[in-house]
């Protein structure tokens, strides 16, 4: 299975998202500003890279794990990459896409915009971090429910 954790630029709620899935950090205790700036990939994904599924790992079901940032554009994304992996006869039933843009807290998308589009990471990523860290159940229940759906996927095949 191929499971695409997006969110609109990808560099912050897909990567905590998938980074949750991965066990990178816990699932139990809202991570530390420190633990964030360990996690791979996290505020560092460049606008040439919107678009463009990222490998993040592998998880305990063998699924393949992915981030991407798709702006304002996944009516087109999803569909394009649907279509690819079925040219090489990845089936639809084994790919699933999880909008990792849920519940924000606002300083997270400001923090974002600093980081990202206007480059003053020293200042936005704190912000970003912050937010996060405010709704990060919220993250944790997502992945939770992504996990028993794959479960679920994986054992009626």
């Amino acid at each position: 299975m191929k499971i695409f954790y997006h969110c609109h630029g990808g560099a912050h709620t897909s990567v905590v998202c998938a980074a949750i899935h991965l066990n990178y950090i816990s699932e139990c205790d809202v991570p530390k500003a420190h633990v964030f700036k360990e996690i791979p990939f996290y505020d560092e994904m460049e606008k040439r890279d919107i678009g463009t599924p990222i490998y993040v790992g592998t998880d305990e079901y063998c699924s393949d794990i992915y981030i991407m940032g798709m702006k304002n554009a996944r009516h087109m994304v999803i569909p394009s990459i649907k279509s690819y992996l079925n040219e090489y006869f990845i089936e639809n039933t084994n790919i699933l896409f999880v909008n990792a843009l849920v519940k924000l807290h606002p300083v997270t998308a400001i923090g974002g915009i600093l980081s990202r589009r206007l480059g003053l990471v020293n200042l936005g990523r704190p912000l970003t971090i912050w937010g996060i860290q405010r709704y990060y159940k919220v993250f944790v229940e997502l992945v939770r429910g992504v996990k028993k759906k794959e479960y679920d996927i994986i054992s009626s095949s």
